[in-house]
């Protein structure tokens, strides 16, 4: 082992031993990063054994494993975060120390010149020439050129998704000429909700798929690239084309990001082999696919630790799926099981009864406590953790016929690397007005919000209006203020023909948005299934993306 200087603070180095830390530490070096996965060659030291001895030794230590196929943005960012935080010197380690020095001059593009850092490398022996074009890119980005003025709007919306776009269409409701601009790289535009209903054959995929540049409002300037950075304090988006924008409101509704890679061998199996997922619109078909097909054997559906965009989701694709095999003749064939990293079936305890009736119907087997860590689709096995309530991990394996993933979600990578995040990653707001913590003229509204309520897209469509007239409120110096007051709805389709209809706030306040006689309250109706399957889908493409807040008109109190 021979650590070579990249600066001051950062040395690299090949494969440490165990033996390495003590001399490493009489070296003077305060920090370890390691950057090789376990298991990639055979007597390679383990990372726990690593860090527990460099714990032993007072070094802080991480672990940040970076795969041969390339780096990632948590990669990037969580190595950064490290460097950061860190007491230095420190020292990273792969295989070679490759990894690491590319890792390094990634994290480092925008603050050196790329020539620099390829330089630098150089002189500690790795040759990082291949990646100066990308080295280049970044450092675009990261450094927009001051020769054109960025462009200026007065509001600036990041993403084109549900929120952003019923927010720039409430904004032109109240002041039809602001000067708006909506930050979204997406040629399509989903209505995600549609995507269980697609997986139990009742929507075609088509029908929940429309062109971005038929919904964004006319008036509304579309920055048809991606958000990369933030800088607040300047009132200054970076975009992913080395490009600026300035702002005098910005609002921040960029969705979530599906992490389907922290299940080991899941992304290389989706798709295939069994193993599906409606949270995905290429998916979903294949998901209704393998419920016609499979006639016998077991089907696994998993939800993850939350929060995740519809928590009902997971079980919805249970229902659906069960309830066509009843109906077919062929449920008594096939063994049902819901993997759920929780510890109830649904979060609020009004609507749990009637959902049990249906888990019993379909003779599901519930697991608690369990969550998806990793799978082998071509031989049909999934491992999960089990914690029981003493917080001690055991390893299930279970064999699969058909397995319906619900991945991971979290924040985007951009904004949890931004100042805009709080220390969970979310866009920092406060929960009532939606107002950014920190800095007045910034509103956060849809998944990438920090207030704690269901992430769903009817929330967003109380949210949207709720921002507006704020936004309008602030501009015009107005003694007044709209506040959430946490809705979510989350229509759960049990069975082709009836859906539980959960409407529900903060504190999980039951909030029906119609008389309760209507819909029966907290029990399955054939009206609801109607709303489901024939006005949500309307109100949402005819009402919410259009400004016309049906059931969505904020409530004024002064400020």
């Amino acid at each position: 082992m021979e650590p070579k200087t990249l600066t001051d603070t950062l040395s690299v180095a090949a494969q440490l031993k165990l033996g390495d830390l003590k001399a490493l530490q009489e070296a003077g070096y305060k920090t370890i990063i390691n950057n090789r996965p376990d298991g990639e060659a055979p007597r390679q030291p383990r990372n726990n054994t690593l860090q527990k001895r460099a714990e032993e030794l007072g070094l802080e230590y991480y672990y940040i494993p970076v795969e041969p196929s390339g780096l990632t943005d948590k990669n990037l960012n969580d190595f950064k975060a490290a460097l950061s935080s860190a007491p230095s010197p420190a020292l990273a380690f792969c295989r070679t120390g490759t990894r690491s020095t590319t890792l390094w001059a990634h994290a480092l593009a925008g603050e050196l010149p790329a020539g620099t850092i390829v330089s630098k490398a150089a002189n500690a022996g790795y040759d990082l020439s291949k990646i100066k074009p990308e080295l280049e890119r970044r450092e675009k980005i990261m450094t927009p050129s001051i020769t054109n003025a960025p462009a200026k709007h007065t509001v600036v919306i990041i993403g084109g998704g549900s929120a952003g776009i019923a927010t720039a269409a409430s904004l032109l409701k109240r002041k039809p000429n602001l000067d708006i601009a909506i930050v979204e790289p997406s040629e399509e535009h989903f209505y995600q909700p549609g995507w269980t209903m697609v997986g139990g054959g009742i929507f075609k995929p088509e029908k929940t798929c429309r062109k971005m540049k038929d919904l964004i409002p006319n008036k509304v300037k579309w920055i048809k690239c991606a958000a990369h950075s933030f800088n607040p304090d300047k009132n200054l988006v970076s975009l992913s084309d080395g490009s600026a924008i300035n702002y005098d409101t910005l609002v921040v509704a960029p969705g979530l990001q599906l992490d389907f890679n922290k299940i080991e061998g899941l992304v290389e199996t989706l798709g295939k082999n069994g193993v599906t997922s409606n949270y995905r619109y290429d998916l979903a078909p294949y998901t209704w696919k393998l419920v016609q097909e499979l006639k016998s054997g077991t089907a696994i559906f998993t939800q993850p630790p939350m929060p995740i965009k519809c928590a009902g989701a997971p079980q919805k694709a249970m229902y659906l799926s069960a309830d066509h095999w009843l109906k077919s003749g062929v449920l008594k064939n096939i063994n049902v099981k819901f993997c759920n990293t929780g510890g109830a079936i649904f979060g609020i305890a009004a609507f749990v009864p009637a959902l049990m009736e249906y888990v019993k119907r379909y003779n599901a087997e519930l697991n608690f406590g369990e969550t998806l860590v990793k799978v082998d689709g071509p031989n049909k096995t999934a491992w999960f953790e089990r914690t029981d309530q003493n917080g001690s991990k055991t390893l299930i394996e279970r064999q699969f016929d058909m397995l319906h993933v619900c991945p991971p979600q979290s924040a985007p990578d951009f904004i949890k690397s931004s100042p805009l995040a709080n220390e969970a990653g979310w866009v920092d707001v406060d929960q009532h007005t939606l107002q950014h913590n920190r800095y007045s003229n910034i509103y956060g509204l849809g998944d990438a919000g920090s207030t704690p309520n269901a992430k769903t897209m009817a929330a967003a469509r109380k949210q949207a209006p709720i921002v507006a007239n704020n936004i309008v409120a602030q501009m015009d110096s107005l003694n007044s203020r709209a506040n959430y007051d946490g809705y979510g709805a989350c229509p759960l389709t049990v069975e082709k023909g009836k859906v539980v209809l959960a409407e529900f706030g903060y504190g999980g306040k039951l909030l029906p948005s119609l008389p309760l006689w209507m819909l029966k309250g907290t029990k399955p109706t054939r009206a609801a299934w109607f709303m489901k399957d024939s006005l949500l889908p309307n109100v949402y493409w005819n009402q919410m993306l259009k400004g016309k807040e049906f059931l969505a008109k904020p409530e004024i109190t002064l400020h």
